[in-house]
């Protein structure tokens, strides 16, 4: 992931992300139990579903691999974007969100992508804000849900 160190490098130069933070993608064999955790831990907002089992995140990286990163400190997961962006309770307001999401956006990017949508709940204060503090509109639309199997 060389453009990721080479981004982090400029990152650093611009906010306090801890020195030894190493933004890299995600490895389900050894990392799945963490993210899961870091997921349930998150608070309100992030909602561990059927779309976050084992099985299904083994088909996401079969599509897309490089779109699923996490941030490791001292060899813990302390963030992750892999359908949910969540960062540590003790990790967050020191830039880790605004990496990681900066790297996802860069790499959806190189793959050609023009515009993204993303899902907050209502109930995901936190997120809200967050969002909008890195420019993201929240649009006037209605969300439908189908389960196919």
């Amino acid at each position: 992931m060389v453009a990721g160190k080479l981004w982090l490098v400029v990152m650093r130069s611009n906010r306090s992300l801890p020195d030894d933070l190493i933004l890299r993608e995600f490895q389900l064999s050894t990392d799945y139990t963490q993210v899961v955790t870091l997921w349930q831990n998150a608070g309100p907002g992030i909602h561990v579903r059927r779309s976050d089992s084992n099985e299904e995140i083994t088909k996401k990286l079969h599509r897309d691999p490089d779109l699923c990163l996490v941030a490791e400190l001292g060899g813990l997961i302390i963030g992750t974007v892999i359908y949910h962006l969540a960062v540590d309770v003790s990790s967050r307001n020191k830039g880790i969100g605004t990496a990681l999401m900066a790297e996802l956006e860069s790499r959806m990017k190189q793959k050609g992508c023009i515009r993204t949508y993303l899902l907050v709940t209502r109930d995901n204060l936190d997120a809200i804000r967050f969002y909008e503090s890195q420019k993201w509109e929240q649009m006037d639309l209605l969300i439908y849900g189908k389960d196919l199997g």
